[in-house]
């Protein structure tokens, strides 16, 4: 069992950045390849980005590459999301997820899930 926490979510002006935590709890964070999704009111969750196991690999959605930068420090057992150039669309609860699959960026294959913090975007 994996308990995954969220931080960092807030309200940020289009254009500003913020930069999302997620801190795993449980079994060896080293074990499981992480990504971050998001769910906007509304709408279905997406995907957003993915992460190894031992972060030289990632993979972002179109919606946010160039923009957001996924790492992770397996010695803190910490995942980061770095927003930046925000816009109003990336306004979402964004969701950590954890998988013992070696590497998935679907919903369905996430094996654990973090609450949620919510990111919101004035214009």
């Amino acid at each position: 069992q994996v308990q995954l926490v969220e931080s960092g979510g807030g309200l940020v002006q289009a254009g500003g950045s913020l930069r999302l935590s997620c801190t795993a709890s449980g079994r060896t964070f080293s074990n499981y390849a992480m990504n971050w999704f998001r769910q906007a009111p509304g709408k279905a969750r997406e995907f957003v980005v993915a992460i190894s196991r031992g972060g030289e690999r990632t993979y972002y959605a179109e919606s946010v590459k160039g923009r957001f930068t996924i790492s992770r420090d397996n010695a803190k057992n910490t995942l980061y999301l770095q927003m930046d150039s925000l816009k109003p669309e990336d306004t979402a609860v964004y969701y950590c997820a954890a998988t013992t699959v070696g590497w998935s960026t679907a919903a369905a294959g996430m094996d654990y899930w973090g609450k949620g913090t919510l990111v919101t975007v004035s214009s």
